[in-house]
């Protein structure tokens, strides 16, 4: 059988699963999820064996440790894999919440209901958690999943899914409803980017050179998300410890994520006190800080800044910084160069802070606070299946309620239109 061929076998499976799961009550699902979790951790050890291959292969092929890092298991990683599963299974189902309704004046009763969008496809890099965590997403939310990983992680993957088919068939929910996407070529991605019609939605997860990649090649709709070039403005009006304390905490408590701060602006006014002491701090914490030639005036250490620097989702102890004439010439900066995910003020000023929201044209904005709390735990939404940065369906995190569409219920006494 060929890699389409395969492809297409399970594509159909996740399709067929997925008309069986979309009606199913919230307690089925909940059970099949805390069954997946058991059985995690009951494989522990066939688990940890298969990612081994993985890690092996990956620093044989010259892998930096940070990255092997990322993709190693070892019992306590299972473990939480096992508890977040948990988590989703006591999350409230969003599938028959009633969104709005009425009753018309013909009497008709009208209702807006959530449901799932269907076959929902994965398309991520690194870590195997994802495959866990995306595929208990979307069997509690009604849906089937078609799971692509990168190859670096395919043992680990295919362990992972065939732990958790094996526990989903002696459930209620079909364990057709997983399924990972057979091969590792390219190709394999291909066919499940052009499977228009067995696949309702794509989501990527990664870095910016795959995201664009799904979204310029594939005929299946897709929901952006992820690449963060998040940016702090620190206004003239800020109080600086203040300033300093969100700015460090929103470039270095995790540098490695998409809501981590990758530009730092600073208005010309206060940019005298502000940036010394921003510079000192951000050394203190391990930042390599690049500066255009106002922000280089201030210190030695400041390596000059490009262009591309200021487009650059750095994902490491890295970011650009320049210096403003104004609020709007800090708001004209982001949206040249940033990427509509989460964007900070810090200021004293109410009406600077309303001008900012309503101007900054993204996913989130942040008034005195760090970009590091877009997450759909820090938002009490749970868990979520990443953070899209489009404006079509889902904007910002995506929980649950994010992995559902609607339909239209109208309920007559044999009404007619005259």
């Amino acid at each position: 059988m060929s890699e389409a061929e395969e492809f297409l076998k399970v594509a159909r499976a996740a399709r067929d699963a997925a008309t069986l799961l979309a009606p199913m009550p919230r307690a089925p699902k909940d059970a099949a999820l805390r069954a997946v979790a058991d059985a995690l951790e009951a494989a522990t050890e066939e688990i940890v064996a298969a990612n081994a291959v993985d890690v092996d292969r990956a620093r044989e092929s010259g892998t930096s440790e940070a990255m092997i890092d990322r993709l190693r298991l070892d019992a306590g990683r299972i473990a939480k894999i096992a508890e977040a599963v948990r988590q989703v299974a006591d999350l409230p189902d969003p599938v028959g919440e009633v969104v709005r309704g009425s009753t018309l004046p013909n009497g008709l009763e009208l209702r807006q209901v959530r449901v799932p969008l269907g076959v929902i496809g994965i398309i991520y890099e690194g870590r195997p958690n994802v495959t866990v965590d995306a595929a208990a997403l979307c069997l509690k939310s009604g849906n089937g999943v078609l799971l692509r990983g990168s190859s670096s992680a395919y043992s680990s993957n295919t362990a992972l899914v065939r732990v958790m088919q094996e526990a989903l068939a002696a459930t209620e929910v079909p364990a057709d409803a997983v399924q990972l996407v057979p091969g590792q070529t390219r190709e394999s991605v291909k066919h499940l980017m052009r499977a228009r019609g067995l696949v309702d939605v794509l989501i990527p997860r990664g870095g910016a050179s795959l995201i664009n990649s799904v979204v310029e090649e594939s005929t299946v709709p897709v929901i952006e998300t992820g690449v963060g070039n998040c940016h702090v403005y620190v206004d003239a009006d800020a109080d600086i410890d203040t300033a300093l304390k969100i700015l460090v905490n929103a470039k270095a408590q995790r540098p490695s994520v998409c809501n981590a701060a990758e530009t730092v602006l600073v208005h010309a006014a206060i940019a005298d006190a502000f940036v010394p002491r921003a510079l000192t701090a951000l050394k203190d914490a391990g930042v390599t800080v690049h500066g255009d030639e106002r922000v280089r005036a201030y210190g030695a250490d400041v390596v000059a800044a490009t262009e591309e620097d200021f487009t650059t989702e750095y994902l490491s102890l890295d970011i650009a910084a320049a210096v403003v004439d104004s609020l709007d010439d800090a708001v004209a900066h982001i949206r040249r160069y940033g990427s509509a995910h989460t964007d900070a003020i810090v200021t004293r000023s109410q009406q600077a802070a309303r001008r900012f929201v309503a101007t900054v044209d993204s996913a989130a904005v942040a008034v005195n606070a760090s970009t590091r709390f877009t997450d759909g735990g820090e938002f009490g939404f749970g868990a979520e299946i990443g953070i899209s940065t489009q404006k079509l369906h889902a904007r910002g995190p995506m929980g649950l309620p994010e992995l559902t569409s609607t339909k239209w219920i109208y309920t007559g006494e044999g009404h007619v239109r005259g």
